[in-house]
């Protein structure tokens, strides 16, 4: 019984999440809202980016629990020029062997959950639980030891699968 209602309550904070991520971005407009706005809605982000141009990426990520992150560029003018959320199909698609550890960070934020394992010391895993449609994923991308991405693989949220019915 003790953990149905962890699950429930679990269920119930990461929609409630995604419900105030709605509303704190109906609260800003691209070219209108400032850095301070974007702050104001979202926090301190996770990671703060220097772009070429001049502007600044924030990365706001809302795993390991969550499966959205985002990505909020504020332009050299100090307004916000984009809002994008970065688990998707397309973003992943840009995660490609030999890229580091550091660049999948700046492509896809912070993940769920990194794992070394016994039996392949040589290698680390990096995950980020995602929706594709309905459908709860995880996103895996598997570094060697010198951090340079090797593969990459999508797979059922296991969270999901093993569910009671």
């Amino acid at each position: 019984m003790t953990r149905m209602m962890t699950a429930v309550a679990l269920v119930a904070a990461v929609l409630a999440l995604a419900g105030c991520d709605q509303q704190r971005i109906e609260q800003l407009e691209e070219g209108v809202a400032t850095e301070a706005s974007v702050r104001q809605q979202f926090g301190q982000p996770h990671a703060t980016y220097s772009e070429p141009d001049g502007s600044t990426t924030f990365e706001y990520s809302r795993q390991p629990e969550g499966q959205l992150a985002y990505m909020i560029t504020i332009g050299p003018d100090g307004k916000m020029s984009a809002l994008r959320q970065v688990l998707t199909r397309s973003e992943f698609a840009k995660v490609v062997p030999g890229m580091d550890t550091a660049q999948v960070r700046r492509v896809l934020g912070r993940p769920a959950s990194t794992a070394r394992y016994d039996l392949k010391p040589d290698e680390e895993r990096w995950d980020w639980r995602w929706l594709d449609g309905q459908a709860a994923k995880v996103f895996s991308v598997t570094f060697d030891r010198d951090g340079k991405v090797v593969s990459t693989a999508t797979t059922e949220d296991p969270r999901e699968v093993l569910k009671p019915a």
